[in-house]
Order: structure tokens, then C-alpha cells, then sequence
């Protein structure tokens, strides 16, 4: 069994606007239609449900917004003319025009589980005051216009389509209406239970976000649970799915899913990577939940590979497998934006296969932090980088932790001192993140392999006194000068008075000038807006390029 001593550093990254949304949230709260061309300009439809996670019979109404918008400017079109059709499946549930000035059509959505009309459509009402031109349902002060109907009552993909009729003017139509498809999804919990071979029965609940699941079975046997779902394989299909969301909640007291326990997760017999299955021991009490999270990547891969007849199957078979565990190591990362970030990985490894690192977010008081973007930076020893990962899109940074939770298999070559970097770009959903936990982290080294006890730093010690405060804020204003300022720091350092960690061969050169980020963290740690350790990053900098010696 292989060593693993983890030290994590955190760099600070603030993303200040995003233009274009990922589709995510917990089934599929939000989604985003492919761009059109449209007078010179890429628009597009953003629609959003609030909140973004819905249960069927656990909310009497929800807010639907939907934005027209142009994709390169990420302004809203106004005047705008919407005709909004809502499908289930093959069923029309609500056709009806919509006008908003502004762009971003807000409609609240009534479920009425009372439906018993073969035609749904028929129940579905509407309610609102008419633009008179357009004719559409429109807001009036605080008042959305409503729909009524029986949408949302069930779980399950809803299909919104939007047809921009008009934009710019109430008077102004377009040539031939846009037509826009977007996809939301609503959960449902299904209620089932495992046949232990005491005749014991343990509760168990799916809740899904796509369709209804059916034949749920326990194998005793290697203790794997399974069930089909319906599922449309036609590759025209999959190519629109974005994400297929399970969950499976089973009680903490049931030995086989107690919690640290580890899964495999399969879907039509093809084994899912290790992000489509993560664990979830914290949200609840007293269940564990294992959630599949199939992207639609992983979808088209699956497509590929499981039978020659795949397109005249219309389900999907899941399974999940509790696999023994290797023991887990863990360390805390805590951030001045109160996020805490729990990093686990096996204390057993195959450096050929590549090392799975479990990532964990929290806010202050121990909840997981949903719809995570993070990106981070792998470092040798020599601080050189071996690997970076923001996500796939250079315009819209992040790699997406859904439910707070996401395992990134990291490839590292041979043993030997690393440094990793986690940045948090924002939270949430749409197109305007929410910047609250956008933060640093603390910092350190991990080891992969055997070294020498010797070659492995102690923990780095960092204590600066508030005094110091009052240097760093005369020489950010100007008043003292950098010689003299390098000066002062470097005599407090050689006595002790500051202890701030070295982790590098100073340079021999005195002629590096001091960089303004430097100067810009001392004056925001002598207003108290940064922690010691942020400042102590900016001293660090100057002793490793010799204008501080020690």
C-alpha cells in the first residue's frame, strides 16, 4: 500500500461574466437552444426553471424564464413576441403567445393534478393581461402572466418549444418565426424496496428526472441494484440529451450502501465513467444517495458499444454494484469565501490507471454547495505545470460539480512532490453566476510514491503581527519605498517577527522589481479584506526572486 501525504493550495480565480450557460442543475433545471442567425446577430433562448429543482407534489407553483438574447453581446432582443408550446412526451400540455418588452419573459406555472381529459391540453388555462398589439400575455407590475394546467405534475422531460414571432416592436415580425427547443426536466420519487435474505425490507427510493422507472430488482448476491427506465436510443435522439439524472436513496443502517462505500454504476451493461456515479453521504441524515449523472457524451459512448440491435430498444437498463473500498484519505481546504473543499483519494493506487481524487463543496454551515464551477492546475516540484482542466468551453470557464460533489481521475507519471491548484469561478445557473464563494484556499504539496522523510516539507508556518498591518498600508499608499518596505520585511523575517513559508531557492538577483499584485495584496490585507496567508504568498514571492533575503 502506497504513501500519500496531500497538501492542497488553492489559487484565487473571480469570473466576472459568463456569456454563455452550461446546461445543468440537478436534472435539468436550465437549458440553452443551439444559436440562430438572426439580422447580423447569433440569438438564442435560455430557459430556466425557479427553482431549478423540482419534485412533483412538493411545490404548488414555479416560475419559468425564458431570455432572448444575442449569443456575442449577451443583450437582450426587446419587444418580444413569444409562442410557447410545453410537450410531455408526445402530449401538448399549453400553446399560448407571450409578449415582454425587456426580453425575459417570466411565466409562473400552476400544476393541476385533476386532469382527466385524453386531450391535456383542454384543462390548461391561461390568465394575464394582453399586449394589444401582439396579443401576447404580458407582465403588469409585479404580476406574471399564468398558466394553469396539468405541467409539472408529473416527473419527467418536458419540451419546451419557443417560436419568436416578432422582436424590436410589437409591430415587427419576423420573415419566418425562429423556432427554439429547449428541455427541462421535473423529479419524481419512486418508492421500492430490497428483499434482504433475513426477509428483512429496506426502503429504498429513486428519484428520477427523466421517466418513470419500472422492474427495480436486489441481487443478494454481490448486493447490486437495478432498473429499466424508458429511453428513445435513436442517435437523432441522444444527440439533444444533455444529462439523464437518477437518484437512488437508501438507508445509512443498510451495510452493504453505508456510507464510504464505493460503486459502479452500468447502463445497458456498458460501465459508466467515474463521474457519472457519485456518492452523497451528507445531505441527508439519516440515507445515502448514489446519483447517475449520464452527460450526454457518455450517453452517445453508450450508444456506441452495447449491441448491434441498439436502436430497437426503447429502455434503458441501470445497475449499481457497492464495490469493497480501499481506505480513504482525506484533507480540508478551507477558503476566505467560506467554502470548505474536501479533497479523498484511495490510500492504495495504479499510477498507470490514473489516481481518483473526490471533490466535495460546502458552505459554512456544512451543506453541499450545488452547481460548482472549478477549475485546477497540477504542478511538479518544480512548479512547473503538468496539467490544467477549466472545462472544455475558453469563453465559459468551469468544470460543473452539479450536486457539490465530482471525481477528477488525474494522471500522474512517477513518484515525486506535487502541487495542485483548485480555483471556484462561481455558483449557480444561467447567465449571470453567482460570484459568493469565489474565493482562495489554503495551500501545500502532496506526495505520490516513497520519498525520503527528509525531502517532505514540514507544514508551513505563517504568522505575521497586526502591527505589520501599518507597513504594508504606508508602503501600498506610496509613503514608504519598495527598497525600504523589502527592507523592513526581510530584518522582521531573519528575526522571526515574521514566519512566512519558503518553498523555493531564493534568485541571486536584487534587481526584480516589486510586482503591482504584490502591492495591491498588501493593501487589501492591511484593510483586513485578505487573510495572512494570501499576504504571506505575495513575501514569499519576494524572497524566492531575491529582493528579500533571508
Amino acid at each position: 500500500m502506497k504513501k500519500i501525504i496531500l497538501i492542497v493550495s488553492v489559487f484565487f480565480v473571480l469570473f466576472i461574466s459568463i456569456s454563455i450557460p452550461d446546461v445543468f442543475a440537478h436534472g435539468l433545471g436550465g437549458d440553452q437552444a443551439p444559436p440562430i442567425s438572426f439580422g447580423g446577430m447569433d440569438v438564442t433562448v435560455f430557459t430556466q426553471l425557479n427553482p431549478s429543482d423540482i419534485t412533483v407534489g412538493e411545490i404548488d407553483k414555479a416560475n419559468m424564464g425564458i431570455r432572448f438574447f444575442d449569443l456575442l453581446t449577451d443583450q437582450n432582443l426587446e419587444a418580444v413576441t413569444y409562442r410557447i408550446e410545453i410537450w410531455r412526451g408526445d402530449d401538448l400540455l399549453a400553446r399560448e403567445l407571450f409578449y415582454d418588452s425587456q426580453g425575459q419573459l417570466d411565466v409562473e406555472i400552476r400544476p393541476d393534478t385533476k386532469c382527466d381529459n385524453e386531450q391535456l391540453i383542454h384543462c390548461t388555462q391561461y390568465f394575464g393581461e394582453r399586449e394589444l398589439i401582439s396579443n401576447g400575455l404580458m407582465k403588469r407590475g409585479t404580476q406574471f402572466p399564468v398558466i394553469d394546467g396539468p405541467i409539472f405534475d408529473k416527473g419527467g422531460l418536458y419540451n419546451i418549444r419557443v417560436d419568436i414571432e416578432g422582436a424590436s416592436s410589437p409591430k415587427t415580425l419576423v420573415a419566418q418565426p425562429l423556432r427554439f427547443e429547449t428541455f427541462v426536466s421535473v423529479a419524481q420519487e419512486q418508492d421500492f424496496f430490497i428483499q434482504t435474505a433475513n426477509a428483512e425490507e429496506v426502503p429504498v427510493i429513486v428519484k428520477t428526472y427523466y421517466d418513470d422507472v419500472d422492474n427495480f430488482q436486489f441481487d443478494q448476491l454481490d448486493n447490486s441494484v437495478s432498473f429499466d427506465m424508458s429511453f428513445n436510443w435513436n442517435p437523432q435522439y441522444v444527440e439533444q440529451v444533455k444529462v439523464v439524472h437518477e437518484e437512488i436513496r437508501v438507508p445509512k443502517t443498510f451495510e452493504p450502501y453505508q456510507e464510504g462505500t464505493q460503486y459502479k454504476g452500468y447502463v445497458n451493461g456498458v460501465e459508466l465513467g467515474t463521474r457519472a456515479v457519485l456518492s452523497d453521504p451528507y445531505s441527508s441524515d439519516d440515507q445515502n444517495i448514489i446519483h447517475f449523472l449520464v452527460t450526454g457524451n457518455e450517453l452517445k459512448r453508450i450508444n456506441e458499444e452495447f449491441s448491434l440491435d441498439k436502436h430497437n430498444i426503447d429502455n434503458a437498463f441501470f445497475e449499481l454494484i457497492p464495490i469493497t473500498g480501499n481506505k480513504k484519505n482525506s484533507i480540508n481546504i478551507d477558503f476566505d469565501s467560506n467554502v470548505k473543499v474536501t479533497i479523498e483519494w484511495d490510500d492504495d493506487y495504479d499510477l498507470s490507471k490514473g489516481i481518483p481524487f473526490d471533490l466535495t463543496f460546502f458552505d459554512d454551515n456544512g451543506n453541499l454547495i450545488r452547481d460548482v464551477k472549478y477549475g485546477f492546475t497540477l504542478y511538479d516540484e518544480n512548479k512547473s505545470v503538468i496539467f490544467t482542466n477549466i472545462g472544455d468551453d475558453s469563453k465559459n470557464p468551469g468544470i460543473l460539480a452539479s450536486e457539490g460533489l465530482d471525481t477528477q481521475m488525474i494522471s500522474i507519471s512517477e513518484p515525486g512532490l506535487y502541487e495542485i491548484e483548485v480555483g471556484i469561478f462561481g455558483t449557480g445557473i444561467g447567465t449571470n453566476p453567482d460570484l459568493k464563494f469565489s474565493g482562495l484556499g489554503s495551500s501545500g504539496i502532496f506526495e505520490i510514491g516513497s520519498i525520503s522523510p527528509s525531502t517532505v516539507p514540514e507544514k508551513n508556518l505563517i504568522s505575521i503581527p497586526n502591527w505589520v498591518r501599518n507597513n504594508a498600508s504606508w508602503w501600498s499608499e506610496g509613503s514608504i519605498s519598495d527598497e525600504d518596505f523589502a527592507s523592513g520585511i526581510q530584518f522582521m523575517i531573519k528575526d522571526g517577527i515574521i514566519k512566512v513559508p519558503v518553498t523555493k531557492n531564493p534568485a541571486s538577483s536584487s534587481d526584480v522589481e516589486i510586482p503591482q499584485w504584490v502591492r495591491n495584496n498588501a493593501s487589501w490585507w492591511s484593510e483586513g479584506s485578505i487573510s495572512d496567508e494570501d499576504f504571506a504568498k505575495g513575501l514569499e514571492f519576494l524572497v524566492e526572486n531575491g529582493v528579500i533575503k533571508v
